[in-house]
């Protein structure tokens, strides 16, 4: 899958809001995503590479993402620096009903670093059709994190079950996953 160098790509930090912090979602793993994901940041920021935040405005009335909640401001330690694009979306998909395949387009940006959460929820949903437009795509696996849950038939799955079965998904066919040491590397 890997075709290019995370040098210059689009670092796509998605849904990182205070909502995440709210523990109606129980434990999460990679407890060190923020800092792993502000080391990225303060690399590109340096670099002046593009920075574009994805930010949830969830519809649902109960949604701690929804506008006007205090869990809807993005999380201070990786929210956005004037001039840096943010991207609404109402879905978990990056790319439904916000315009960010044709700005990735117009930009001529072809590469993706993706960080953020939920792993198996809106980060995959996002990087699954990166990976079917064509781009190349990054995932960062300890700059995104979930939570545990019950599967279909009952069984609790830890965050980390859940989160490696997300990435054992996305790796080879919509991405290359990646540690924020490794996307840092491959950027030298």
């Amino acid at each position: 899958m890997r075709t290019s160098s995370t040098r210059g790509a689009v670092l796509l930090l998605i849904d990182l809001q205070n909502a995440i912090d709210h523990p109606d979602w129980g434990v999460r793993n990679k407890p060190f995503a923020e800092e792993k994901i502000s080391r990225l940041l303060t690399r590109w920021r340096a670099e002046k590479w593009p920075v574009w935040h994805v930010r949830h405005d969830s519809v649902e009335p109960a949604s701690h993402y929804r506008p006007g909640q205090p869990g809807h401001d993005f999380k201070p330690e990786v929210a956005p620096l004037p001039g840096e694009p943010v991207i609404p979306k109402r879905t978990n998909n990056a790319f439904i009903g916000t315009g960010l395949e044709d700005r990735l387009r117009e930009g001529g940006h072809t590469t993706l670093v993706v960080v953020g959460v939920i792993t198996n929820n809106s980060v995959e949903a996002t990087v699954r059709m990166a990976g079917n437009l064509g781009f190349d795509t990054y995932l960062v696996e300890d700059g995104c994190f979930t939570f545990g849950r019950a599967d279909w038939n009952g069984r609790f799955w830890s965050a980390e079950e859940v989160h490696a079965i997300s990435l054992a998904n996305l790796h080879g066919e919509y991405c290359t996953v990646v540690t924020a040491e490794e996307a840092l590397n491959d950027a030298s």
